[in-house]
């Protein structure tokens, strides 16, 4: 089982650049046909400074290029064939586009034994600033343990 003493350990962040390739192969993947996904034209009439990334893409930004993704469980000391990602939400405060440079600030937001100590939910929450400084987007994600 994880130890309440996890609660509140930051971790170290990771940055990230919004590469336009990586996003483009990312789009084509999803099959995502929507111009304002594909071309900078498109999406500045639509409205945004750029290519806007999908919602979800912050998770792939922060594990792609964080060279060690899984620090946060084997700080815990947690066996990595135990774990299943179990949920996960973002909040964007402001539009995250192509160019721009993302820093990721993690934390242990909370853990919770469940089915008298058989798992435990570890939620991790996540700050997302870009090269301005500017507070774009929280994410959190709750981790599923299986203890024993």
């Amino acid at each position: 089982m994880v130890d309440q003493s996890a609660v509140g350990h930051r971790f170290t962040p990771v940055t990230a650049d919004v590469e336009p390739g990586r996003l483009r192969y990312f789009f084509e993947t999803l099959g995502e046909s929507n111009l304002v996904y594909r071309d900078a034209a498109a999406a500045e009439a639509a409205g945004y400074k750029g290519i806007p990334i999908p919602p979800t893409y912050l998770f792939c930004l922060e594990m792609l290029d964080n060279d060690k993704p899984f620090e946060f469980l084997t700080a815990l000391d947690i066996d990595l064939g135990k774990v299943l990602h179990g949920e996960q939400s973002f909040t964007y405060h402001a539009p995250v586009v192509v160019g721009d440079k993302l820093t990721f600030q993690s934390s242990v937001a909370s853990v919770a034994d469940k089915k008298g100590g058989a798992m435990t939910l570890i939620v991790v929450e996540t700050a997302v600033t870009n090269q301005h400084g500017v507070h774009v987007a929280d994410t959190a994600r709750t981790i599923v343990v299986r203890n024993g």
